[in-house]
């Protein structure tokens, strides 16, 4: 980036050098790039403290498997971000999902895919209803989606203990056994077209960070998400149907939701009335690690994926060292808090700098 054109018209009036170009880092790129230093230091840390960490069977294929169903989870809180809101239910809609999904495959029989697509629909559906519900009464979507939370725990318990006996659908269509224990360079018989470390379920997440990642920076419906979320007043005077884009952005949520149930159910073997039961942390720690805005306007879709990625590695690391289930809570409750902190502390900085530079 130069530098501005009346610094450069002076400096050529005044006989000087035009100045040389200086290269400048966004706040979100320097975030990333930050994440990014800090991923590569602790990945080296726990190596050095415990060579296991490097085994890929045992810890690289599952802590990708896991950071790929996490960074799904993530982008379903950032669709909802992305407009200033927030979804505590994601855990309960992949639940309320896989549910239908299960059904597809034990008594309906139904293959693999047409079974996801289904799961999809049952996602989107939720989540379309409960953006309309937040849409139609005016009520924060803290409080409508932690009603929600409730009503999907007791309707998929009791759909379990109608339809199960086991509390879970155990059914596996053909290809779910591959896409859990099946890792990249086994797409290819062997050949060298993937690692066997990089688990396949990964290309969901991929496929899904390419679709959101496209729909927010290329596309009206994203940008017109980001206004909403912005400055929801402007928003409606610039002509955007707001009301629409929010039920458009829980529908995604829903959906993402779904995505995130069917990979947690295929890495573990079966669909269960717990599935998402833990998605609500690790559903911020991606998403506002990575620099999303809780308050919306902005969404970092590499940046959930790295945030994701970091919480994981931490995790992993500690587990590794011995850390115990519940210190293991604490770290991450304090990043968490930290992360939820890092955006006002930012603004606090940007403050006195403009305070000083006057």
């Amino acid at each position: 980036m130069t530098a501005p054109a009346t610094d450069r018209d002076e400096a050529t009036a005044s006989g000087g050098a035009r100045p040389a170009p200086r290269l400048r880092w966004s706040a979100g790129t320097a975030q990333r790039l930050g994440l990014l230093v800090v991923i590569a230091g602790l990945v080296v840390a726990f190596g050095s403290a415990r060579t296991a960490f490097y085994d890929q069977q045992l810890t690289v294929f599952p802590l990708l498997r896991d950071i790929a169903v996490l960074t799904v989870v993530g982008l379903a809180q950032m669709a909802v971000l992305s407009i200033g809101h927030m979804n505590l239910a994601i855990g309960r809609m992949a639940a309320f999902s896989a549910m239908f999904m299960g059904l597809a495959y034990q008594d309906w029989h139904l293959p693999l895919y047409p079974g996801l697509a289904l799961g999809l629909l049952a996602g989107a559906a939720i989540g379309g209803l409960t953006g309309w519900i937040i849409a139609a009464t005016g009520v924060n979507s803290f409080v409508v989606t932690l009603a929600m939370d409730f009503a999907l725990l007791g309707l998929v318990s009791l759909v379990y203990s109608q339809t199960t006996t086991a509390a879970a659908f155990t059914a596996r269509p053909a290809g779910m056994d591959g896409l859990r224990t099946y890792s990249l360079a086994d797409v290819c018989a062997g050949q060298l077209c993937g690692s066997p470390a990089v688990p396949q379920l990964l290309l969901f997440t991929v496929l899904a960070m390419l679709i959101i990642g496209y729909l927010y920076s290329r596309t009206r419906i994203g940008r017109e998400l980001l206004l909403v979320g912005s400055n929801i007043k402007a928003a409606q005077l610039s002509g955007i149907p707001t009301l629409r884009r929010v039920i458009g952005a829980h529908v995604l949520s829903g959906t993402l939701a779904a995505l995130a149930g069917f990979m947690l159910a295929v890495a573990g073997g079966s669909f269960t009335a717990t599935i998402g039961s833990e998605f609500m942390i690790p559903s911020f720690l991606g998403p506002v690690l990575g620099g999303t805005l809780l308050t919306g306007g902005a969404v970092s879709v590499i940046g959930t994926l790295l945030g994701t990625t970091l919480t994981q590695v931490i995790r992993q690391g500690l587990t590794l060292l011995g850390i115990g289930l519940e210190s293991l809570n604490v770290y991450l409750g304090a990043i968490l808090l930290l992360a939820l902190s890092a955006n006002r502390i930012r603004a606090m900085f940007s403050e006195r700098r403009a305070v000083t530079s006057r």
